[in-house]
């Protein structure tokens, strides 16, 4: 129920969203000003009573309401009817959940010494982090959590990123170190990224950001859009799905049902 208080009255009209939905707004509306206009006539109507010094009739009550004000109530009845079912679609449609899914920037190979897991990024990878991280920043696609696997060039990006765009140095952050590992498992990604995404996410959390390594990258960007997607070095795939939760998300959306909208790269225009 929504209570709304119309100009030029000391009445709250209460609003039930199903009866809204049954009804047109000009239906409602209709309805409302044949009550108030009714309840004008009522107050506008004129007793009759005998001046004692005249012993004429003596006509007494209130004047009668303006055509205009009765019009400026009609469209203040038909505003709040078109306020009310927006509000009713809006609380009906569930809200968007964005997923990036980002491959950790070029990776420099001058130590052939060092594990794979330890090799840090290249002079190319810094630059790539920069500009990538800023174009996130301008489009909007800012990450309220970030889910990052613990290998240096991954957690590298990650700190340039953050030093460029103040959002993602705001995100809640939280190293996987099985990130690692499973992008180099055929087809285990995609599950193990949606087990991570829904164990460490809230409600309130709209858009959430993966860091990783390919094969599994790919794979797991693949495979939630239905779609071949292609993720070289400091690239970041878009993905968007609807859901009150992450949980119905990925419920809803499944394998195939999350809407790529577009890869940022580099060197792309995005």
């Amino acid at each position: 129920m929504f209570n709304f208080m119309f100009p030029f009255s000391d009445q709250a009209i209460i609003f039930n969203f199903t009866s809204i939905q049954r009804k047109t707004i000009w239906q409602i509306a209709a309805q409302r000003f044949q009550i108030l206009k009714s309840e004008m006539n009522a107050s506008a109507t004129v007793g009759v009573g005998t001046c004692l010094s005249t012993s004429k009739p003596l006509s007494i009550g209130l004047t009668p309401v303006p055509i205009c004000l009765l019009r400026r109530r009609r469209r203040c009845l038909m505003i709040g009817a078109e306020t009310e079912v927006e509000l009713a679609a809006s609380e009906a449609q569930p809200a968007s959940r964005r997923l990036i899914l980002l491959r950790h920037a070029k990776s420099s190979w001058q130590h052939p010494s060092l594990r794979d897991h330890d090799r840090p990024l290249s002079k190319t990878g810094r630059v790539d982090a920069v500009t990538v991280s800023r174009k996130l920043q301008r489009m909007g696609w800012i990450p309220q959590l970030i889910l990052c696997s613990d290998a240096l060039r991954t957690r590298e990006t990650l700190n340039i990123m953050q030093e460029e765009a103040r959002g993602f140095l705001e995100a809640e952050v939280h190293f996987i170190s099985s990130y690692y590992s499973i992008a180099a498992m055929d087809g285990q990604t995609a599950e193990h990224l949606q087990r991570t995404i829904c164990h460490y996410s809230r409600d309130e959390l709209f858009t959430i950001m993966c860091m990783g390594h390919n094969r599994g990258w790919e794979e797991a960007a693949s495979m939630f859009t239905g779609a071949s997607v292609e993720l070289k070095t400091c690239n970041a795939a878009l993905l968007e799905a609807p859901g009150k939760s992450w949980e119905e998300a990925f419920a809803v959306a499944g394998y195939g049902g999350w809407k790529l909208q577009g890869i940022v790269t580099p060197s792309s225009n995005l």
